[in-house]
């Protein structure tokens, strides 16, 4: 069962003559949202905001989060290539490779129209390549006048976060659920058999993952088990104040300057746990590969396979378990009928093999300094930007935009909950009750990733508040609260060029700290390695950014 809310309250319509928006073209010109001014042309489904030929435009790529393929086919696919005269080529590549399988489709001189960035700090690095094009500000404002509405009144903060040099790149992607960070989360039957409580203070954390490991917390007579791996490590670094392990290297502020976590020097001390615990056997000696072994990448099969007995991975909403809250659902019979959540992802994958088990979700546990905190996803989570090529075609930028703003902030509630989840009464439909929420019907609410297979949700995410039960639900756990988030969420020129080497010559050291294979008496000897290897340079250029924002 899959139960989101949807915000419904703007309605904003408009009926607009071909005419009527020329005027409104001239009276606006200039407007500029990202100055602090308001678009008011807001476009009707098949409206145009210039003489647009859609037969001249056929053929658009487009790339999206994907957890599966796409069919050519998928039917909400094909309503948005009649409505506007094109044809979609969505590029389907794995969400878990997609930087690499995007990486291999560029070195092969194609590059998408619709071009989504998944990690923010890669903007600037595509824009030096050459494969994005500008976004006339204008231009964005006339097309995507819905989504740059929503994005100046509920983001204001990051109107300016996808321009480079003066010119605009990126549009933001703001997810508002991400004000909720990680979990942390445990065995509770191992907790339960063992008679601990769940740990608040590292000591307490320490004892915990010692007997999940010795004292046979999943009853089988054979020591198979262990405390932790990979995920659970930032929860202890978190501990001393910092986050390591990361997609991009995690920037925090100390004395009023911005950082790099893995150099600081209370990370030494962290890593002196975490070299214990590896030598007395406590850490699953495969951390290097990582918990997930494939498939959905928020799954940590470490933990489902009962390997380990703590973790810090996916979100909130991938550890629900039967009856953590009440929400709407179709009966049978399709009445829809308020009842106990069903297990989801993570605990959905671990019960299946193991019944009985169960799972809890704590507090990150306190440091020796009074310090605490799990990893927290950025708010700026992604960018959405135009490939290079799109521009060469007359009016296919502006097309883009408006199909863009169409399938991701249509103001028509109903419009923008199809574009979102499919056909209305199909495949969702309102709850009966203010306010109103998206519950998605059978056979579709028990289906992984079935927005793919029907081919919606092909927009961006706006930053609208979700209030459903569900976010309720995070909100009571506190997870709004011990968030560790990175300090610098969009890049410099020296981490565009320097980035990716440095995270692998951190991850290389920390690696071999944490197994003994080099001394922590060479930790200041790697933090000098790293500023050589460009990590200086980094750390002056996002001091100086800071300064100018």
């Amino acid at each position: 069962m899959k139960i989101q809310q949807m915000k419904v309250n703007y309605r904003y319509r408009a009926f607009l003559t071909t005419a009527l928006l020329t005027m409104l073209g001239v009276i606006l010109g200039g407007c500029n949202l990202l100055n602090g001014a308001t678009a008011k042309v807001e476009s009707q489904e098949g409206s145009t905001l210039s003489p647009l030929s859609k037969q001249s435009i056929t053929h658009i790529s487009w790339t999206m989060h994907q957890n599966l393929p796409v069919p050519q086919d998928a039917e909400m696919l094909k309503q948005i290539e009649e409505q506007f005269g094109v044809d979609v080529d969505i590029w389907n590549m794995e969400n878990n490779k997609y930087e690499s399988l995007l990486d291999m489709k560029l070195a092969q001189g194609s590059i998408p129209d619709l071009f989504r960035i998944r990690q923010p700090q890669d903007l600037l690095k595509y824009q030096q390549q050459g494969v994005l094009a500008e976004i006339p500000v204008k231009t964005l404002n006339d097309y995507a006048p819905n989504l740059m509405r929503i994005i100046h009144e509920q983001a204001p903060a990051y109107e300016k976060a996808g321009v480079i040099d003066g010119k605009y790149y990126g549009i933001p992607v703001i997810n508002p659920t991400n004000i909720y960070r990680t979990p942390v989360v445990y065995r509770q039957d191992w907790l339960d058999k063992l008679g601990l409580p769940v740990p608040q203070t590292l000591a307490e954390f320490e004892k915990v993952i010692y007997a999940f490991t010795f004292d046979d917390p999943d009853g089988n007579g054979i020591q198979d088990t262990y405390g932790l791996s990979s995920e659970g490590m930032n929860v202890l670094f978190g501990a001393f104040g910092q986050i390591v392990f990361a997609d991009q290297l995690y920037f925090g502020t100390k004395d009023g300057k911005k950082v790099i976590g893995a150099l600081d020097p209370e990370m030494k001390e962290a890593l002196a746990y975490l070299r214990k615990w590896y030598k007395d056997g406590v850490i699953d000696p495969e951390f290097v590969t990582g918990e997930n072994k494939g498939g959905y990448k928020h799954l940590s099969h470490a933990f489902i396979n009962g390997k380990i007995g703590m973790t810090s991975m996916g979100n909130y909403y991938h550890w629900i378990q039967d009856g953590d809250y009440e929400d709407w659902r179709a009966d049978r019979e399709g009445h829809l009928v308020k009842s106990p959540v069903q297990a989801a992802f993570n605990v959905k994958e671990l019960t299946a093999k193991f019944p009985d088990a169960r799972v809890v979700l704590g507090r990150p546990f306190a440091g020796p300094h009074g310090q605490r905190g799990s990893k927290g996803n950025d708010m700026l989570m992604s960018f959405t930007a135009i490939g290079a090529d799109a521009v060469k075609e007359p009016g296919k930028l502006e097309l883009i935009l408006r199909i863009l703003d169409e399938v991701s902030a249509s103001p028509d509630p109903d419009k923008a909950a199809s574009m979102t989840y499919g056909v209305q009464n199909k495949h969702w439909v309102w709850t009966p009750t203010e306010p109103r929420n998206i519950v998605i019907m059978p056979p579709y609410d028990t289906m992984f990733g079935y927005q793919n297979t029907i081919g919606a949700n092909i927009g961006m995410t706006v930053p609208l508040k979700e209030t459903g039960e569900r976010e309720q639900w995070a909100a009571t756990l506190h997870l709004d609260q011990d968030g560790i988030y990175n300090a610098l969420e969009v890049a410099t020129p020296a981490l565009a060029k320097y980035g990716d080497s440095l995270i692998r010559l951190k991850n290389k050291a920390y690696i071999a700290f944490i197994t003994g294979e080099r001394p922590l008496s060479e930790f200041e000897e790697f933090v000098q390695e790293f500023m050589s290897a460009g990590g200086a340079e980094v750390v002056n250029e996002a001091n100086a950014l800071s300064h100018t924002q």
